[in-house]
């Protein structure tokens, strides 16, 4: 498939899109996000990103980048679903940053991390609508919970352990 360009997509949590504008790596401090598979300040994968963008003969100046806020990202997650796709925040800042930087006779493709369904209780909140489960989700989600609670006490744990070993 013939590409055009990438463009690093990612919420406030921003070093990298920064680095490719200014050309200066400053990880700030990490802030929680509605997306947060992308609060990485300090990003230990942006090294493998350099070196496929040179083995590829790609300049780093080529690559697309922005940076969206939560509010952004529930913006876009709204919209979405007002055009009848349901997505989940990560999808929604890459989606939000490409429809940006496309041209009108381009065509653009975005990724999505996960299931909406695995960020439920935020996909839920923005939409306002209770999304439904997959089939294998929704099974496991009404099995029995087997976690026990202890205190951070080695001897009850042991004893826990010498229990369920029996």
């Amino acid at each position: 498939m013939p590409i055009k360009r990438f463009i690093a997509a990612t919420n406030v949590n921003d070093t990298v899109p920064r680095y490719l504008k200014e050309g200066k790596w400053d990880p700030k401090e990490t802030i929680p996000t509605l997306s947060n598979a992308m609060d990485v300040s300090r990003p230990n994968n942006w090294p493998r990103i350099e070196e496929l963008c040179q083995v590829k003969g790609w300049g780093l100046g080529e690559l697309g980048y922005g940076a969206v806020t939560d509010e952004e990202t529930a913006e876009t997650l709204k919209a979405m679903s007002d055009e009848g796709y349901l997505c989940e925040p990560h999808g929604a800042i890459a989606y939000r940053i490409l429809n940006e930087q496309l041209a009108e006779d381009e065509t653009g493709v975005f990724l999505c991390t996960a299931h909406p369904a695995k960020f439920k209780e935020a996909v839920d909140e923005i939409l306002g609508k209770d999304i439904d489960l997959p089939g294998p989700l929704a099974k496991h989600a009404k099995m029995e919970l087997l976690s026990v609670e202890q205190d951070a006490d080695f001897s009850q744990l042991s004893a826990l352990l010498r229990q369920v070993a029996k």
